[in-house]
């Protein structure tokens, strides 16, 4: 089957798009012939070796749709022909080629009205907004949320999860997506480039910080007493509050069927709409990290395998 993989860490040069043996299905597992894998923020950081995890020759990629074509020992609910969509196991790559074995309990099936592309791009940034909105910060109707970064594909999702709760959403973006932002829901979008949040924003009830660096510790000084932050973007620990009211948090981004279950659910009920798709071949790799790692880019990247 042809891949996108790296047989050492470096840069964009490092990455190969060629051929890799064909999975085959454990127990418990399937083989989904891979149709659509969205690319994350964090592919081109395993690419540069940042996790240090996996062996070589390793496949890049997190999260996929497609249909199933190989079906293992004690799989009951999903039979050859299903078209699903997932995430692979947490510290592991590999959605960049043309099949993947996965566990079957930890992936759901697509819905009709979903294309292969949009659930792709909907599937990890979905479960990282709700882990964040819902689980961690446990939103609540009538409260207000500052989501930084909106025009970003876990953002976006945020966005829109947080409308559909009930919550007053405000937003950051650059001037060019200050529109796009607006149609997600945000019912108050700040010009970073213009304006300080931090001087605009304050007393908020819960900050999702999705940009890192300086905006994440600036993002403190807009809780009210009592506020909490969730960081995706900050590495495997929140930054530290200097204030001591204010709650700092890591969302844990776990693999279940049910999470997945419930990203369709609010699609199929008009709450969460896909983000922007760009749309790249696998061949096309290296274009599409370098995008991703420029992070100058609206919604989500996605290749296009079938």
């Amino acid at each position: 089957m042809k891949a996108v993989f790296i047989e050492q860490f470096g840069g964009p040069e490092v990455l190969k798009y060629g051929d890799l043996p064909d999975p085959v299905a454990g127990p418990g597992e399937v083989v989904v012939d891979v149709h659509a894998a969205s690319v994350n923020g964090a592919d081109w950081k395993v690419r540069a070796g940042q996790y240090k995890q996996g062996t070589f020759p390793m496949a890049l990629g997190r999260d996929f749709s497609g249909v199933v074509s190989a079906v293992g020992e004690g799989v009951q609910d999903l039979r050859v022909g299903d078209a699903v969509f997932g995430v692979l196991a947490p510290g592991r790559e590999g959605t960049y080629m043309e099949k993947v074995a996965i566990k079957a309990d930890i992936i759901a099936k697509k819905p009709d009205g979903l294309s292969h592309v949009n659930a792709a791009a909907l599937a990890l940034t979905g479960l990282t907004a709700m882990s964040a909105i819902e689980d961690t910060l446990k939103l609540q109707p009538g409260e207000t949320i500052l989501v930084q970064g909106g025009a970003g594909g876990v953002a976006s999702f945020a966005i829109q999860l947080a409308k559909h709760i009930g919550a007053r959403v405000i937003s950051t973006a650059s001037a060019g997506n200050l529109d796009y932002v607006r149609s997600l829901g945000a019912d108050q979008v700040i010009d970073y480039n213009a304006q300080d949040f931090s001087k605009v924003v304050s007393n908020v009830d819960a900050v999702f910080e999705t940009v890192g660096g300086d905006v994440a510790t600036k993002s403190f000084a807009v809780l009210k007493p009592g506020g909490r932050a969730a960081f995706i973007a900050s590495g495997q620990q929140p930054p530290k509050p200097e204030r001591s009211d204010v709650t700092s948090l890591r969302p844990p981004v776990g693999r279940a069927r049910k999470p997945l279950e419930r990203i369709a659910e609010l699609f199929q009920k008009g709450a969460i709409r896909p983000p922007e798709i760009k749309v790249y071949k696998l061949a096309d790799a290296v274009e599409a990290l370098k995008v991703s790692e420029s992070r100058h880019f609206r919604g989500k990247l996605v290749f296009q395998v079938r």
